[in-house]
């Protein structure tokens, strides 16, 4: 393995934090846009809450098709240059939010926005999975996502303010910026593919390790393509002058959560983590569809945080278990590929809801979808037995 630390024993590395900080800034930048999107298309764009949606949900469509494509380029070319390319892309479609004057723009940028995040998240994902001990890979993947939701936490803050201070261009030069930041930072990066990279073979979409826990995440995580998208126009509906908090107080759950109980994963068990995760996020979205006030909206998204703070990391070990080394990049991209399905079409689905039947059922409709998940992984999955433990 190359670039590997020799001290296989140790979680948190140079390697590990290298990788963690540029995915912090990338996703701080990724977190800036979600707010504020909602509110440009439905204010200067004049658009409905179905075009919401579908703006929203572009991002995914080539993210979809992509992160397959590059898992298997992680593993034949190396981690780094999908790390570095993903995120000088996302940085070139966000720039270029400045420059959009009609929703069609906006669409084809969120979809060149999607082909930077397949290619970033797929490599430094991957690079986390290859220099964890293999007995800690939950705990690995727990620690490591801190960065994604401390960032998906504070990007809205620093969105919001910066819209209230200074305007939509303001957001979007400052998001490219960090994108561009977690460029610079990934340059640091080790390479960390298998010496002997995969006999070419007939090309596969999807790694078939990958189709059930990502199919069970997708269900799970439908939940958050309607909260991304729809909170911030139902915090508008009860009074509140933004959503920045809401996100804020979600995202912190999840940090806790994964700081707190990184290991939960790996000794509860993969399957049964996943399957509380479930029941917490279905409770969390009932609980936001029948909120009247900025308490039990602040309530529900904590449960729902709770909810959705480890079926990440539970079902990624459940995906990587048994996965060769060469294989891992693949895996992790069309495993990845169904997050992009639910935030692809969940925006596009949940913008139909909200638009025929309420903006409130958006919520109850997406737990309905986490439920499905739980019983996908009640009939489906045996749990993976619990590793040995090792010090950090």
């Amino acid at each position: 393995m190359r670039g590997t630390s020799p001290a296989r024993d140790r979680l948190v590395t140079p390697q590990f934090l290298i990788v963690s900080f540029a995915c912090l800034a990338y996703f701080i930048s990724i977190g800036m846009i979600i707010p504020v999107l909602p509110l440009f298309v439905t204010g200067p764009m004049g658009g409905s809450e179905l075009e919401v949606g579908l703006v929203a949900g572009a991002f995914s469509v080539s993210a979809i098709l992509l992160r397959p494509v590059a898992g298997r380029l992680g593993d034949t070319r190396g981690r780094k240059i999908l790390v570095v390319g993903g995120g000088a892309i996302a940085a070139i479609s966000i720039f270029g939010y400045t420059l959009a004057e009609s929703l069609p723009a906006i669409g084809l940028l969120r979809l060149l926005n999607g082909v930077g995040e397949a290619f970033f998240f797929t490599g430094a994902a991957t690079t986390i999975a290859d220099i964890a001990p293999e007995a800690r890979r939950g705990e690995a993947v727990s620690f490591f996502s801190l960065a994604v939701f401390l960032g998906i936490g504070l990007g809205p803050l620093l969105g919001e303010t910066l819209l209230g201070a200074a305007g939509f261009s303001a957001v979007w030069v400052a998001a490219g910026l960090l994108a561009l930041v977690a460029v610079a930072v990934a340059f640091g990066m080790p390479d960390t593919r298998a010496e002997h990279p995969p006999q070419a073979t007939g090309f596969t979409f999807l790694h078939r390790k990958a189709v059930l826990p990502g199919s069970v995440l997708a269900l799970i995580v439908w939940g958050f393509a309607g909260f991304s998208s729809f909170v911030p126009l139902l915090a508008l509906d009860i009074g509140m002058p933004g959503s920045r908090f809401v996100f804020l107080t979600y995202a912190l759950v999840i940090v806790a959560v994964r700081s707190v109980g990184a290991r939960i994963p790996d000794k509860l068990g993969a399957r049964r983590t996943a399957s509380v995760s479930a029941v917490l996020s279905a409770i969390g979205l009932l609980l936001i569809a029948f909120t009247g006030n900025q308490l039990g909206l602040f309530l529900s998204a904590a449960i729902f945080g709770l909810g959705q703070s480890l079926c990440f990391p539970a079902l990624l070990t459940l995906a990587l278990a048994g996965a060769a080394p060469s294989e891992r990049s693949s895996v992790i991209g069309s495993f990845t590929a169904f997050v992009d399905v639910a935030f692809g079409a969940g925006p596009l689905t949940l913008g139909v809801v909200a638009e025929f039947a309420g903006l409130r059922s958006v919520f109850w409709v997406s737990a309905v979808m986490a439920v499905v998940g739980l019983a996908l992984l009640a009939t489906r999955f045996r749990e993976v037995a619990n590793p040995t433990r090792e010090p950090i």
